[in-house]
């Protein structure tokens, strides 16, 4: 029986037998195994891509998403470091005790105001210095490189040196005498309860302002030239310059300087372990350095975690102010 297709006028069975041949008999079979290879290259990719971020994803669990989970559970406990007794879970105690003790609301309001005086004037004279070195004349690289030293000098290593030049017979106090021509009377800066802090902060700010120094000069380095030459032609020059063309290209800068230095300066902990150990009479405690020597030296691990849960809500909630103030308004 003949199909009545085969048998359609027109029908070119020719041109159908060409078609077939062009095609071959394995065209099917290589589009698949160029899919097969397709697949094995992807799963290749997919393979390394695994190896390369492994290691660091595990150090980052290891050492992030862990003792953040600890944190959050041991809080809830009377967990020691060294103890035979098991943790047991005591609920808000250690929160409770903790908005009882004094020594909490000393290193809050320690930490409160180390950080609402270094973050405006660090980034304040951050922005003056990069401001200088951004000028187009002679010798800027060697200040860049000046102010930028004690950035790259261990915390550790410019505490020290700091201690030993606000003690009594220290530099600080021998220049002082000097420039008054000995009616200074030498100070121990760093047992008075009244200057500890204050020369601290001092410190910090020499310490840091060199690498938010370079932040600014990056960012005033990204404002196009064309901005100024044309304030030029307006006749915008000095302050309104300034006001009008360099602060509002800085808006993505400022808040990121912002919003490091106010973290940086709520973590404050090296310097306070250094030079004076909270004291004299709790006036540098901070909460880090608190949360570390509850945890380390008196073992009191639920104790310890609960002061860092504090500290986190609020180094959350300030960086969150901070991030709804700073954001770029329509």
């Amino acid at each position: 029986m003949v199909s009545t297709d085969s048998l359609a006028p027109g029908h070119d069975t020719g041109a159908t037998t060409r078609t077939r041949s062009r095609r071959g008999p394995f065209s099917g079979g290589q589009r698949t195994s160029g899919q097969t290879r397709a697949r094995s290259a992807r799963a290749h990719e997919s393979r390394t891509a695994a190896w390369m971020v492994g290691p660091a994803g595990f150090l980052l669990v290891l050492f992030l998403v862990i003792p953040v989970l600890l944190a959050f559970t041991l809080a809830f406990t009377n967990s020691r470091l060294i103890s035979p007794r098991p943790a047991h879970f005591i609920g808000l105690t250690n929160f409770v005790n903790l908005f009882g003790d004094s020594t909490f609301w000393a290193s809050v309001r320690n930490t409160l105001v180390f950080a609402v005086v270094v973050v405006p004037v660090q980034a304040g004279l951050a922005l003056v210095l990069a401001l200088l070195v951004n000028a187009k004349i002679r010798g800027t690289n060697f200040f860049r490189t000046v102010y930028f030293v004690p950035v790259v000098t261990s915390m550790v290593v410019v505490s020290l040196l700091w201690r030993f030049m606000y003690q009594t017979d220290g530099l600080l106090n021998k220049f002082l005498t000097w420039a008054t021509f000995g009616h200074f009377t030498p100070i121990d800066w760093l047992n008075n309860t009244s200057t500890a802090l204050p020369a601290i902060i001092v410190m910090s700010i020499w310490q840091a302002v060199g690498f938010h120094m370079i932040i600014w000069l990056s960012g005033l380095q990204t404002i196009p030239a064309e901005l100024y030459e044309a304030g030029d032609l307006d006749g915008a020059t000095g302050w309104k310059r300034f006001r009008y063309i360099t602060w509002p290209s800085l808006a993505a800068t400022r808040t990121f300087i912002l919003i490091t230095i106010t973290i940086a300066a709520l973590s404050l902990f090296t310097q306070i372990s250094v030079m004076t150990q909270g004291g004299p009479l709790d006036s540098t405690t901070t909460l880090v350095f608190m949360a570390v020597r509850t945890g380390y030296q008196q073992l009191a691990t639920g104790y310890a975690s609960a002061i860092s849960l504090v500290f986190f809500a609020l180094v959350l909630t300030v960086a969150a102010i901070q991030r709804f103030l700073t954001r770029e308004k329509d």
